[in-house]
């Protein structure tokens, strides 16, 4: 019977034949995923040698050969310790705000996108989205430069405008000010991050089978009927990857971000874990246990990526991992 179905078939013998990877493609394409590979375990699985310092009384003079060993005493330290306690719960309160924040502002791009697509106009479109992704390769300190020139309280363009109205009497200070702080850096955000966000939705937009787009409008259907019935559900696949990829990475907060814009008097508000790990351990030189934390801070990560796999599964039937 084989012999049979291959003297009927040839061609599906033939392509079956050709469908099996040999011994040198398999090879060939572990060359080239190799610098990638390579990539990876220097930058992301070589520096978790660092935890070791979580385990030590480190002490830059003695090096980590001749610093005490002290097992779990800086894990300890954050459960025991009540200043130290409540210092990490404010900073996963701060972190976990401001992310649910960006979360829910994370449909703010799709809506961008879809309306973008929607101009006729070939040149107010390429204006719009150049002058919206432009932000996106703009560093935080231009960004805060430009901030504090608009609001600075005696330069400022805002106060300025604000004061000759007469709206105010004297000038606010925006920026020392941790007044509605979670607000203000999501807007930041997604203010700098709108157009770079859109892009993989216009791409997805681009993707839509036109033949949907043909038979709603035989079917009566307006602009607004066809962005909402067809092309919402086109983007909605791609709109649950990225924010299931987005829960996963969410205890990363942008520290660029909340670095150059931190103070004094925002600095309770404004300070995430990223941004704590780094001012106990560069600041304060507390190394040891700033390491801990950001052991902390892995292991948060990682639980947060298997409840965004298992909402993947729930969601689309499909695992991100």
């Amino acid at each position: 019977m084989q012999a049979d179905s291959a003297t009927l078939h040839p061609t599906a013998a033939k392509s079956k034949r050709l469908r099996k990877p040999t011994k040198h493609g398999r090879y060939q394409l572990f060359f080239m995923a190799s610098p990638f590979l390579i990539l990876a375990f220097l930058f992301s699985y070589l520096p978790l040698y660092g935890w070791i310092y979580a385990f030590y009384d480190y002490r830059p003079a003695l090096g980590i050969a001749h610093s005490p060993y002290v097992g779990f005493k800086w894990f300890t330290t954050m459960v025991s310790n009540e200043v130290q306690r409540a210092e990490v719960v404010r900073v996963l309160r701060n972190t976990f705000g401001m992310n649910l924040l960006g979360l829910m502002t994370s449909v703010v791009p799709v809506i961008f996108a879809i309306f973008l697509v929607e101009i006729k106009s070939t040149w107010y479109k390429k204006m719009v989205q150049i002058l919206t992704t432009l932000p996106n390769f703009v560093s935080w300190v231009l960004v805060y430069s430009f901030v504090f020139m608009m609001f600075s309280t005696q330069t400022g363009f805002v106060n300025g405008v604000l004061m000759d109205l007469g709206w105010i009497s004297e000038p606010i200070n925006f920026l020392a000010s941790d007044s509605h702080i979670w607000i203000k850096m999501t807007l930041l955000g997604l203010w700098k991050g709108l157009g770079w966000g859109a892009i993989l939705y216009i791409a997805a937009i681009a993707g839509i089978d036109q033949e949907l787009y043909e038979a709603a409008r035989v079917d009566g259907a307006g602009r607004f009927r066809l962005m909402w019935h067809v092309t919402v559900p086109g983007l909605m696949p791609t709109y649950f990857v990225l924010l299931l990829l987005s829960i996963a990475g969410f205890i990363s907060a942008g520290f660029e971000q909340f670095y150059v814009f931190q103070n004094a008097v925002n600095a309770h508000d404004i300070e995430v874990l990223d941004l704590y790990v780094y001012n106990i351990g560069i600041a304060n030189s507390s190394f040891s246990y700033s390491t801990a934390v950001s052991i902390l801070k892995s292991l948060v990560s990682v639980f947060l990526l298997f409840i965004a796999n298992r909402l993947s599964k729930m969601v689309r039937g499909e695992s991100i991992i």
